[in-house]
């Protein structure tokens, strides 16, 4: 019988789990989950942990004694088995009855607190729950968040007469009755307050005002989904200590069509500066099924002059070929080494290799270019790794200039699985036209995303939706398919495809008058 870990996921941002909750996470066998846990914290356990969603909202929710045999049961098994709960285990959460059954059952278990709901979000909307001259207490109630109407049965009058902050987190329909019974027992209508639906997501809303504003507003226009509300003197200070939707792409939907397994760099920019980027990988990238040409490539390594890497993918299935046979990096002592950008060159830097030249155009025939700038090329053996479906542009502008050039592919790109469990239906957000920007950071990534859509329904989705394409060799790809970019950055690296992002919605959102802002 193995350890029963009860995790806090904490309140959205999967980047807000602990360490040692991610730790029992990645060591699971059972991942037993709320349905409101991000998605993504599911990314992080074994790719062969069984997955079981049983949260009110899920396709087939559990009730709370099912639950607890199933952990149970899991257990008895000998499997390690994390709960993964959203928000804390024992805070207004049903965690400390799971706990206490499996102490009845002798069963081992851990638990793992998460950040709760009601202190996170706050700090998320800008708003501390305590602040000095603000009130000497802090109350959390708890909420219904089943849709009921009924406010919770509590002391109101001595409630609303507590001079302090009051966070509660309620279902939609019950927030006006909670807001009404506070005013109604005393609490003063013009007591600042501020509800926040979607804390700590890309997707977060806040409403601000007194308590009888806010009671208006939802008359007029009532939530559709569960929210807090934080009523005190601290609500206030949002308008000073707002953080998470001040960022300069909070709330705008990206796609991001990398591969999977490449895609991080570029969700974590965006994610970082407040976007909701949506993964929708629409390539592959795999080891090519007969390696013998390049096995023999590697073998021969330090027999070439030049070695052109044209990316980082080409970098490490080289590698790893040359590794498993019978050379080491020693075998490289001999030729020059060519990068196609820094990406690249980072990356062969991770393999203790320094780079002879890095073009300052990060495109094939920037590569050309410099190489032949660099020393004679005519005579040269030169070695180029690549994709199975990479162009041919560079190696033949080597040829040209007298290059003895072997092509070698080191992987091949086929096309992505398109959406897994968790994944939006990126189709259905384009047709309503919800994504901001869909980015391409490769021909093949336009090509393969293309044919995922359907070649006509692409275009049509595409044409109402900013497009940013990473360099001119992606924009022509996709000009080729009547696809137009545009955004395209100056340098042609990921860092650089981000800022020309930011720099583009800080163009357009500028009021018309900014002196700051050029005219067309």
């Amino acid at each position: 019988m193995t350890t029963v870990f009860l995790v806090g996921a904490g309140p959205g941002d999967p980047s807000l789990i602990s360490v040692r909750g991610l730790k029992c996470l990645s060591q699971a066998d059972v991942v037993v989950y709320d349905h409101l846990v991000h998605p993504r914290l599911l990314r992080s356990a074994p790719g062969t942990a069984e997955k079981i969603d049983v949260g009110a909202a899920a396709p087939q929710p559990l009730e709370q004694e099912a639950i607890c045999l199933l952990l149970a049961e899991k257990a008895r098994e000998g499997k390690s088995v994390v709960r993964l709960k959203w928000g804390d285990p024992f805070f207004f959460d049903s965690g400390g009855k799971e706990a206490l059954f499996l102490h009845e059952q002798g069963i081992p278990f851990e638990v793992v607190p998460g950040i709760p709901a009601p202190i996170a979000v706050p700090t998320y909307a800008g708003v501390p729950v305590t602040y000095p001259g603000a009130g000497d207490t802090l109350t959390f109630v708890r909420g219904h968040e089943d849709g009921s109407n009924t406010p919770p049965r509590i002391d109101w009058a001595s409630l609303a007469n507590l001079e302090g902050t009051i966070v509660c987190y309620a279902g939609a329909r019950q927030l006006p009755g909670i807001i009404e019974s506070l005013i109604t027992h005393g609490r003063p209508p013009q007591d600042a307050a501020a509800i926040v639906s979607a804390g700590t997501l890309p997707q977060q809303q806040t409403l601000q005002g007194t308590l009888e504003e806010l009671a208006q507003r939802l008359s007029v226009d009532p939530l559709r989904t569960p929210a807090m509300l934080i009523v005190g003197r601290v609500s206030a200070l949002r308008e000073h200590l707002r953080w998470f939707d001040a960022r300069p792409l909070f709330g705008r939907r990206i796609v991001v069509t990398r591969a999977r397994e490449q895609a991080g760099e570029l969700v974590d920019r965006l994610e970082e500066l407040g976007a909701q980027a949506l993964e929708a990988p629409a390539l592959r990238i795999e080891p090519i099924a007969d390696t013998t040409a390049l096995d023999a490539a590697a073998a021969s390594a330090g027999s070439f002059d030049w070695i052109v890497f044209t990316s980082a993918n080409a970098v490490d299935h080289f590698l790893r070929r040359l590794l498993a046979g019978p050379q080491d990096i020693r075998s490289l002592k001999g030729p020059r080494l060519c990068a196609i950008g820094p990406a690249t060159a980072e990356r062969l830097s991770q393999y203790g290799l320094k780079v002879d030249i890095v073009p300052a155009e990060h495109r094939a025939e920037a590569v050309a270019v410099a190489m032949l700038g660099e020393a004679a090329i005519a005579g040269a053996r030169v070695l180029l790794p690549k994709a199975d479906i990479a162009r041919e542009v560079l190696a033949e502008e080597l040829r040209k200039a007298g290059a003895e050039v072997t092509e070698v592919a080191a992987y091949r790109t086929v096309p992505g699985s398109g959406a897994r469990d968790g994944d939006p239906d990126i189709y259905k957000m384009l047709l309503e036209r919800q994504i901001d920007v869909v980015t391409f950071t490769s021909a093949s990534s336009v090509r393969h995303f293309v044919k995922l859509l359907g070649d006509e329904p692409a275009v049509d989705l595409l044409k109402g939706t900013t497009v940013a394409s990473i360099g001119p060799v992606t924009a022509e790809a996709a000009q080729q398919l009547g696809i137009e970019t545009t955004i395209m950055p100056k340098e042609y690296t990921v860092p650089a495809l981000v800022d020309a992002i930011v720099a583009f919605f800080e163009t357009r959102d500028a009021p018309a008058n900014d002196p700051a802002v050029p005219a067309d």
